[in-house]
């Protein structure tokens, strides 16, 4: 389960990153591809952040994580490129 949710952590820190790119590089170019890309994206960044959050806690069980390395972990998912440290260095 480690290296699932070690994949997951990667591709949710990628969706927040796309999902970001789209807001502040497509949307003042191309109102009209922002919002084509807007809810794909958007679906798979909350697929995969729920993913990540429902993993951790399982993770936090299983692997007899304590609160803080856990809300270190969950607290990586709220901000862009914390996601890739969280998977360099914790897991």
């Amino acid at each position: 389960m480690l290296k699932l949710f070690k994949i997951t952590a990667i591709l949710e820190g990628i969706s927040y990153l796309v999902l970001f790119a789209n807001m502040l590089i497509v949307k003042p170019t191309n109102l009209d591809l922002y919002k084509t890309l807007l809810y794909p994206i958007g679906m798979a960044h909350g697929v995969l952040f729920i993913g990540y959050v429902v993993l951790a806690v399982l993770l936090k069980f299983q692997l007899n994580w304590n609160y803080q390395k856990l809300g270190i972990i969950l607290g990586a998912s709220l901000l862009p490129f914390a996601t890739f440290w969280v998977e360099k260095k914790y897991l």
